[in-house]
């Protein structure tokens, strides 16, 4: 099986690739189409950058003639390439509509052209918005708060549009917050873990009352494997980890784990639309396809903890670039 990965050289993205290409038994090539922005590290694949089932391909989704020829002849291409980061659509929001949608866009209709086998576009939770009580389904109504979150949506819709128009073998998965290794140090655990291995207080928004499911980011692939192989196609699949946190309880496990205490937080004012509460149900994907998350978050952020204190020569780098704190 061909598979083309793009953002194959981001946090989840490489993630997928080094798992794809453990098994060295696998009857399975991949190719990594990335633009290499800032939190694209051609480092995160190091593991895998000897094996010759593995092709990097330099490249912007937003330009057709790329992403036209790296399409050509793969069976299946896996979306991951995208803007991320709330506080940054905030800020901006152009980057997050251009990538986000113009980009999902070209490679929709790269997909279209080649008679790509499955489109698997990974979308996010935010999309829904915020939910004080229970938990969305995959048919609740998209109502998103931030840029970010309503690029997504608008690119989600793309990708089912162009199941329902053009018959394109499109899975749409939205996920709940990820963590774990190789994740860039501007998202709430690397920035928090990396602050307080340096000493450095962390900034915790508002009363710390916003509440995410956690998802390791090994269980997010695990659900991304599962619905490129079984997923019905036109179908959207929610893919969360179980574990429900408050900020101020994750800031509480965080500071534990590092051996330091509340001192060590700074309140700061709350973001611009801040969404109180997300919560998804997976009952579809786990009746359906048979995921179920195998990390408990307690093992997954002792190990994630652990990664960080051993990897400051990724991480460093990058932090002082981006000028992180």
């Amino acid at each position: 099986m061909r598979i083309l990965v793009t953002g194959g050289a981001g946090f989840i993205g490489s993630e997928y690739v080094r798992t794809v290409l453990n098994d060295p038994q696998a009857d399975v090539s991949v190719t990594v189409f990335d633009k290499l922005t800032y939190s694209g590290n051609l480092a995160n694949l190091d593991p895998v950058a000897e094996d010759s089932r593995y092709t990097f391909f330099q490249g912007d989704i937003c330009d057709p003639e790329a992403v036209d020829a790296a399409a050509a002849g793969q069976d299946a291409i896996v979306h991951f390439a995208a803007e991320s980061h709330v506080d940054r659509s905030i800020a901006g929001a152009g980057p997050f509509v251009v990538t986000n949608v113009v980009g999902t866009q070209v490679l929709l209709d790269a997909a279209h052209r080649h008679g790509t086998g499955r489109f698997l576009h990974v979308s996010t939770d935010e999309v829904y918005g915020s939910i004080d009580e229970g938990e969305w389904t995959e048919d609740y109504p998209l109502m998103p708060n931030s840029p970010y979150s309503a690029s997504k949506a608008s690119s989600d819709l793309l990708a089912l549009a162009y199941h329902r128009t053009h018959k394109l073998d499109v899975v749409v998965t939205r996920c709940s917050n990820n963590y774990g290794p190789y994740q860039f140090p501007e998202k709430v655990i690397p920035l928090f873990v990396s602050n307080l291995l340096d000493g450095h207080q962390v900034p915790l928004y508002g009363d710390g009352g916003n509440v995410r499911d956690w998802l390791h980011v090994a269980d997010h692939v695990q659900g991304i494997s599962l619905a490129l192989a079984k997923g019905r196609a036109g179908e959207v699949y929610n893919i969360g980890g179980g574990t429900e946190l408050s900020n101020k309880q994750l800031t509480e496990k965080l500071l534990e784990a590092c051996g330091v205490g509340w001192e060590m937080v700074r309140q700061v004012e709350d973001r611009k639309g801040h969404d109180r509460r997300y919560a998804i149900d997976c009952t579809k994907i786990s009746t359906e396809l048979g995921y179920e998350p195998r990390m408990s978050f307690e093992a997954g952020l002792k190990d994630t903890v652990a990664w960080y204190r051993e990897n400051r020569a990724w991480w460093e780098p990058l932090k002082k670039r981006a000028a992180l704190s």
